[in-house]
């Protein structure tokens, strides 16, 4: 991930410590933060659900409810708002500073996202979609990075069209967001979910034969589905396809 030239060109630097450039839209903001040297025990707060991003360094992150984490480039965090956190930088320096982004995103951008996704991607077995933002730490993939980079150009820019091309990203992001949560959820609380949840017995299913030849049409089988239903709702509720799934977890 980069920052775009032009912000690079116009920024304001007033401290050596968190020095923030902020640009606005009608659903969101974005906040880019540059530290200078070294610091401990930094305090930030939000008033809105909040996506921090790793662009350059390393942050220490205190978080309540958890243990305290290196938060490095290509990693991304949800945050509910008001989250107090509690930040230490180990390594910023005048040569290297270290880069974060953080962009708030409106509450009502928010549910409109989760209410489509019930309305048009609905989970099985009577479950819903729900954007808990409890201190979700997550690698970006691929597509994560990609849209974070083309929103640090959609706010530093003035284009005419601006808020509606920051909402089609937006919503694209929330849902992979939503998604990697859900992979999450299964692949870490696989047992306890798995007597009422068919992805998550699925998932039971694909662990312990992992050394096994593996089917999409025997995993349908096991889901009480059709091939071809059992291979969009896992795609739809986790993010990536039954065979990507397996391959990942054959590598890990």
């Amino acid at each position: 991930m980069q920052l775009p030239n032009h912000f690079l060109a116009t920024r304001r630097l007033q401290t050596l410590v968190e020095n923030q450039t902020s640009y606005t839209a009608s659903n969101a903001a974005m906040h880019v933060f540059e530290t200078h040297q070294q610091a401990e025990r930094v305090f930030l707060q939000f008033d809105q659900v909040v996506l921090a991003s790793m662009i350059k360094g390393k942050k220490i992150m205190h978080l309540r409810d958890r243990q305290s984490f290196d938060f490095l480039p290509g990693e991304s965090l949800i945050l509910p708002s008001q989250e107090i956190m509690c930040i230490d930088f180990p390594e910023a320096n005048a040569q290297s500073p270290t880069q974060c982004l953080a962009m708030t995103i409106s509450e009502d951008k928010i549910k409109e996202t989760v209410l489509l996704l019930n309305e048009n991607m609905p989970k099985l077995d009577g479950q819903e979609w729900l954007f808990t933002a409890c201190n979700f730490h997550f690698c970006n993939e691929v597509a994560v990075t990609q849209i974070i980079n083309r929103l640090l150009t959609l706010f530093v820019e003035q284009h005419p069209s601006k808020d509606l091309f920051i909402d089609f990203m937006l919503k694209e992001l929330l849902i992979r967001v939503l998604q990697a949560d859900s992979r999450k959820v299964h692949t870490e609380q696989t047992t306890a979910l798995s007597s009422n949840n068919r992805l998550a017995c699925v998932i039971q299913y694909i662990r312990a034969n992992i050394t096994e030849p593996l089917s999409v049409e025997r995993l349908s089988q096991k889901a009480y589905m059709s091939e071809s239903h059992f291979f969009k709702v896992f795609k739809n509720e986790l993010g990536v396809s039954p065979i990507d799934f397996i391959n990942n977890e054959e590598s890990d």
